[in-house]
C-alpha cells in the first residue's frame, strides 16, 4: 500500500482497505443448507477429497486415514457427525487443520471464502436446543444476510465424541 492511498481526495474521508486489528478471520464452509465459520488459524491446507484408507471399527464418522506428506491424518465427515446426508461430489473438500497438537482432515460439502468479523458482527450462541451441541458453538456470525455459524473446532476435536485426544 503506498502512502497515497490513505490521503483524502478533495476534502474526502480516507479509506483504509486494510483490516481493523480487532478482526477475526474465519474460513466458512458449507454443511448441506448451513454456512459454518472456524477459526482461519487452525486452517492448514484445503484438499479435494480422496478416498482414504479405512480403519476398522471407527466410528462411521471417521473415513478413515490419508498419508499427507509423510504425515498420517485422520479424515472425520463432519456432515456425518452433524446428522447430514453424506453425497460425495466435485465440491467435496478435506479441511486440514491443526488442533490441539494434531493434524485432522474435516470433510464438508464446500468452502466459500475467508470472512473478516468484528466483535459488533459477532453474536453470542443461541440458547437453543440443536443438532448440534452447544458447547461447539461459540457464537453467530452475521455479515448482511448470511448467518454464520461459527465453531469451536479444537473443543470439537478434543471431545471424547471423537476420540481423537487423550
Amino acid at each position: 500500500m503506498s502512502s497515497t492511498d490513505l490521503v483524502p481526495a478533495s476534502g474526502a474521508q480516507a479509506v483504509q482497505t486494510v483490516a481493523r486489528t480487532d478482526d477475526r478471520q474465519f474460513l466458512t464452509f458449507r454443511i448441506g443448507e448451513e454456512e459454518y465459520g472456524l477459526d482461519i488459524l487452525r486452517v492448514q491446507e484445503i484438499r479435494s477429497y480422496e478416498a482414504p484408507t479405512r480403519v476398522a471399527n471407527a466410528p462411521m464418522f471417521v473415513k478413515g486415514v490419508v498419508n499427507l506428506r509423510g504425515v498420517i491424518v485422520p479424515i472425520l465427515d463432519l456432515r456425518i457427525r452433524l446428522g447430514q446426508p453424506s453425497e460425495y461430489n466435485a465440491f467435496t473438500v478435506v479441511i486440514v487443520l491443526n488442533v490441539a497438537g494434531r493434524v485432522v482432515g474435516i470433510v464438508v460439502d464446500s468452502v466459500s471464502d475467508v470472512l473478516a468479523l468484528s466483535a459488533e458482527e459477532i453474536k453470542p450462541r443461541p440458547e437453543v436446543p440443536a443438532a448440534m451441541d452447544a458447547r461447539f458453538i461459540t457464537g453467530l456470525g452475521k455479515i448482511g444476510d448470511r448467518m454464520l455459524i461459527l465453531l469451536d473446532i479444537e473443543a470439537m476435536i478434543k471431545s471424547p465424541d471423537f476420540g481423537l485426544v487423550d
